[in-house]
């Protein structure tokens, strides 16, 4: 299986997947996409039916990552998702009444989604670097928007060969999203914030990324930079495994049969998540309809209801803030694969010089058969996570509950199960859902912890509640210009 960059119009260069794994973007600035999207039939999802989550991840992972060995992929995979690192399994199924379903993915160290492709990725990207005859030492350089932060650090912490360093927005994040980051431990990482939002993050990052003075810089040094964020191939192709797991439990289940269609709703930003749920669908997982769910920056919802993306718009700063997004990168891949590297080229082009583009009515068309947007505003969120508890007794952190307000809005009432992506433990946001719930929160973030767990009769999980005693070792911030990440960054690699 080769790889080619979604703005690569002629295929010219070709990529194996340790390769893109190991650097992450493309040269020209794309993201890479494999040749072909590999078929599943549902004898393939049956035989998977009865495999444990590990034993799934290897077998998705191999249509994909074709230049590692089985063996290879189920040692990443039992490394990843072991049951001491992910407790009450890797991507349980919950029910939520007769419709709903809740994919929940934050049962990992982190306690937030990204864990399910972050615990594997590194041990990817190593065996990427033997595969690659590699000699240098890789530089992972991350934006984040919340949880991608953590799972990275957690992930690469004391990785042979590896650093890291994460910026991230220093008034954009929950208190214990900034807890868990400025409190890592290991002598590779590096984090900071920054005086501005996750959109000046990223776009830090990607600048640093296609400057080439920067990357002969670190060579000269024996370093090349790498991403662990979505627009990495190695970090979205595990996060496909979890939408085909979840389909195998509800027919094992016995919730639906095989060959059933779901719907699928996840609340989103970056378009990583859903990008890989639309991948499941297109390798034959029946997959009806998927729910584009967005917070009050609803910049998905509007490119999906008129085929204009305008990122000229106001940015909030929401109690959902993995969400808080206006460039949402991923969508660059989903654009390839309907309309093909030359179009994706020409609206990229415009999206950097305007802010914006509108796709091709054809493609439009065809983008809709797949997809539907919604959103819900900060009124809209807290209600959800109030009316769930009051008639489930099911707590749900603020983007879960965007995600479920939008699967409750698609609902066509013909008895198709819609499963919502549940990204992120309530426990990571303990001020807004007991607000949510009705209830006055403390401006302690433990207090809340621990008023929660009080509301709730639910155990605050132990990743978040070894917090109150950990060290913050990271205490700088930076301005958003390129220039200062960059200086912040090298001070930290060449140290």
């Amino acid at each position: 299986m080769n790889y080619f960059s979604t703005r690569d119009t002629e295929r010219k260069i070709a990529k194996t997947s340790a390769e893109v794994i190991k650097q992450g973007i493309a040269e020209d600035g794309g993201l890479f996409m494999p040749e072909s999207i590999p078929a599943i039939s549902l004898d393939y999802i049956k035989g998977l039916c009865d495999k444990t989550y590990i034993e799934r991840a290897a077998d998705v992972l191999s249509l994909y990552l074709t230049d590692y060995t089985k063996e290879e992929l189920t040692r990443a995979a039992s490394l990843a998702y072991a049951d001491d690192k992910f407790i009450g399994g890797a991507a349980p199924v919950c029910a939520l009444g007769d419709t709903v379903r809740v994919l929940e993915l934050w049962h990992g160290p982190t306690c937030a989604f990204r864990d399910m492709a972050l615990q594997s990725m590194p041990r990817l990207l190593s065996m990427a670097l033997d595969k690659t005859g590699e000699k240098r030492q890789a530089v992972i350089l991350v934006a984040t928007s919340g949880d991608t932060g953590k799972a990275a650090l957690e992930g690469y912490c004391d990785v042979d060969r590896v650093k890291i360093c994460v910026f991230y927005p220093n008034d954009g994040v929950s208190d214990m999203q900034k807890l868990q980051m400025a409190s890592q431990k290991g002598d590779n990482v590096y984090v900071c914030a920054i005086n501005g939002n996750f959109d000046d993050a990223q776009t830090g990052v990607k600048k640093i990324f296609s400057d080439k003075a920067i990357a002969e810089q670190l060579n000269e040094k024996g370093y090349f930079l790498s991403s662990a964020n979505s627009i990495n191939w190695g970090r979205l192709a595990p996060q496909i495994v979890y939408y085909i797991s979840a389909y195998c439990d509800l027919v094992s289940e016995g919730d639906i049969k095989l060959g059933d269609e779901i719907d699928v709703a996840v609340p989103t930003g970056n378009f990583g998540n859903i990008f890989a749920a639309y991948l499941a669908k297109k390798m034959g997982l029946p997959i009806r309809k998927l729910i584009c769910a967005s917070n009050k920056n609803n910049i998905l919802t509007d490119f999906l209801a008129t085929g204009t993306y305008d990122r000229n718009r106001a940015f909030y700063t929401t109690m959902s803030p993995s969400m808080d997004i206006l460039i949402s990168s991923n969508l660059e891949r989903l654009l390839y694969c309907v309309a093909g590297a030359e179009k994706t080229r020409a609206y990229m082009a415009s999206l950097n010089a305007e802010g914006k583009y509108t796709v091709d009515a054809d493609v439009f068309a065809e983008i809709k058969k797949s997809f539907a947007g919604y959103y819900s505003d900060e009124e809209k969120t807290a209600k959800t996570i109030g009316d769930i508890f009051a008639k489930y007794s099911y707590i749900v952190d603020p983007h879960t509950a965007v995600g479920i307000g939008a699967a409750i809005d698609a609902y066509e009432n013909d008895g198709v199960k819609v499963v919502t992506a549940s990204t992120a433990s309530p426990y990571k946001f303990p001020y807004d859902v007991i607000e949510s719930l009705g209830e006055k929160a403390s401006d302690d973030a433990f207090e809340c912890l621990d008023k929660l767990s009080a509301l709730t009769s639910t155990e605050i999980l132990a990743p978040l509640a070894k917090l109150k005693t950990a060290e913050v070792r990271f205490k700088e911030t930076v301005g958003k210009d390129t220039a200062e990440l960059w200086a912040a960054a090298e001070r930290f690699i060449t140290k």
